[in-house]
């Protein structure tokens, strides 16, 4: 994705089983963080990263939400043994992480990545991590967040 396209429209189900659907969030700025699996090391970290500056991110008026191809029910279980406060969307088809360039070179996951989309549901931002083992700095996302408002 580059930045000034379409966001694509979806919706996908959170980890209590609600719908969230993109096209409900329009006036306001929405960032999809895209990790590869619940309850992995690095994923880990990085969502109790973003649980640890949440105020920051709450500061930003920004719609805030994980993505990976993990089921409901993983994530449910992820969310609430790490306390996270975000909402954590099951692409469990990987179609959302496919229209949004951010599918992983293991078969069935999701990249690593961050897309920032504007209120006009528009690319901001978008940033694959080329490795996985890397993860998105909360500083850079917020930057971006910033730049998108």
């Amino acid at each position: 994705m580059r930045s000034g396209e379409k966001a694509p429209g979806f919706s996908l189900f959170d980890g209590n089983g609600n719908k969230w659907a993109l096209a409900d969030h329009l006036g306001k700025i929405v960032v999809l963080m895209f990790y590869p699996g619940d309850n992995t090391p690095v994923c880990t970290a990085q969502l109790c990263s973003v649980r640890d500056h949440w105020s920051e991110y709450q500061a930003t008026g920004a719609e805030v939400v994980g993505i990976s191809t993990d089921s409901v029910e993983s994530h449910k279980g992820f969310a609430e043994k790490n306390e996270l406060p975000l909402k954590l969307l099951a692409d469990t088809d990987g179609e959302v992480s496919k229209k949004y360039g951010m599918r992983s070179w293991v078969p069935g996951r999701s990249a690593r990545g961050v897309v920032v989309i504007d209120k006009e549901g528009r690319i901001a931002y978008s940033k694959a991590e080329a490795i996985s083992l890397f993860r998105p700095k909360d500083d850079d996302v917020l930057a971006a967040i910033a730049k998108a408002g």
